[in-house]
């Protein structure tokens, strides 16, 4: 019954062929196609639970890799690719809803939760980092004018993109909230005269950006505070312009209106707002695998939920953009550049910590371009604003 069971649900994968070595060592191919044209491989180096497998079977699809239950030979995101195209043949709540029907018997099984610690990406520090992403540091979506665009050159024009988009003035007061190493505000204050203030979670943050705003010579113009976002609307601070990027995704389900509120509270009338955050297509519970080792109480809101918000804080939607396959050319960076130091990873961190970053970084790359998974970037204003450029193509064009 246990092979049988991965055997029906192998089965039911249609897109690409592909090869299964099973636990006993048989082999045994799925899917149209040749030998030759195999994409990749999957290896059961032993069984898997079956109600781990009825539970939840993309978690379990994660730890097992990460275990070293599984292993992949070949491309592995052509393994990604398939699994998200055929999800509801894994997926209880799916159409076809495979595993209820092969596993009827067992479908009273108690859900089993084990408290285990999680590797949260604030606990690693700016080392590991270094090793695979830009000089910019920066651990969000850049923004690709041509897919030969070097990863740092992207993280640039996304400032700037970004900047463009709030028409700043001189003498203007901008916020960023998460503001990570400071070359967003600092960028800012140079090109465009504004004072900034950027907040950050991070004391490595607050202390690097300090040096680097100081190294600018930028202390009147440019200030970097270790502090959260509703401590300054407590505190009544206000400005022209506020932005946050890549930060939203750990206010979490409930403070989305928090945020919202504060964001009001700090704006000033007629003031304008960015926020650049993931979305997804339709509410959902962040991934079990993911919340667990990377994004430990994030929310990944859908657009609806940030839209129906917007007019209950007196903003006014002024653009919307969907950056989702720059952030697919992103993480598919990020996956390169990762590869080319797992040596180094796995001396420090270990085989487990490899596994997880690789899945973790060529699932984003994968979901981006297959699933509802999207990035956005919403300009709005504080009340009616009237002084951009009418015509679309002028708008962002400083």
């Amino acid at each position: 019954m246990h092979k049988e069971l991965f055997r029906a649900v192998f089965r039911s994968i249609t897109g690409i062929p592909f090869a299964v070595t099973y636990w006993d060592g048989e082999t045994e191919m799925y899917g149209p196609g040749e030998v030759q044209d195999l994409p990749f491989r999957i290896i059961f180096n032993e069984p898997l639970n079956l109600r781990d497998m009825l539970e939840d079977p993309e978690t379990m699809f994660g730890q097992a890799y990460m275990d070293q239950k599984i292993d992949v030979e070949g491309d592995f995101s052509a393994l990604l690719n398939l699994l998200l195209c055929n999800v509801d043949v894994f997926r209880k709540s799916g159409r076809n809803g495979l595993f209820q029907r092969l596993m009827k018997s067992r479908s009273s099984v108690p859900i089993h939760q084990q408290a285990e610690n999680v590797e949260s990406l604030y606990n690693l520090g700016s080392d590991f980092f270094k090793l695979w992403l830009d000089s910019t540091l920066s651990y969000s979506c850049a923004y690709f004018r041509s897919p030969e665009d070097t990863l740092e050159q992207a993280q640039l024009q996304k400032i700037d993109h970004i900047l463009n988009k709030l028409h700043l003035k001189e003498g203007e007061t901008l916020l960023d909230i998460g503001s990570g190493w400071g070359w967003l505000i600092i960028r800012a204050a140079r090109k465009y005269g504004v004072k900034a203030l950027g907040i950050t979670l991070d004391q490595e943050e607050e202390e690097k950006t300090r040096k680097r705003i100081m190294h600018e010579g930028l202390e009147d113009r440019v200030e970097v505070r270790l502090a959260d976002y509703r401590d300054l609307a407590v505190e009544g601070q206000v400005f022209d312009k506020i932005l946050s990027v890549g930060m939203f995704k750990y206010v979490g389900k409930e403070n989305i209106p928090v945020y919202f509120h504060c964001l009001q509270k700090m704006l000033k009338p007629q003031g304008l707002s960015l926020l650049h955050t993931i979305t997804r297509s339709i509410e959902s519970p962040t991934a079990t695998w993911l919340e667990k080792y990377i994004f430990p109480r994030g929310y990944i809101p859908s657009l609806r939920e940030i839209m129906w918000l917007l007019p209950e804080y007196s903003f006014h939607l002024i653009d919307s953009e969907s950056l989702r396959m720059h952030y697919a050319l992103t993480t598919a960076r990020w996956a390169e550049n990762f590869e080319k130091v797992t040596g180094k990873v796995r001396e420090q961190y270990g085989e487990h910590f490899v596994r997880m970053w690789r899945l973790y970084l060529l699932g984003c790359s994968t979901s981006f371009r297959c699933s509802g998974l999207d990035v956005h970037q919403l300009l709005f204003s504080k009340g009616i604003y009237n002084d951009l450029p009418l015509a679309r193509e002028t708008l962002w064009s400083r």
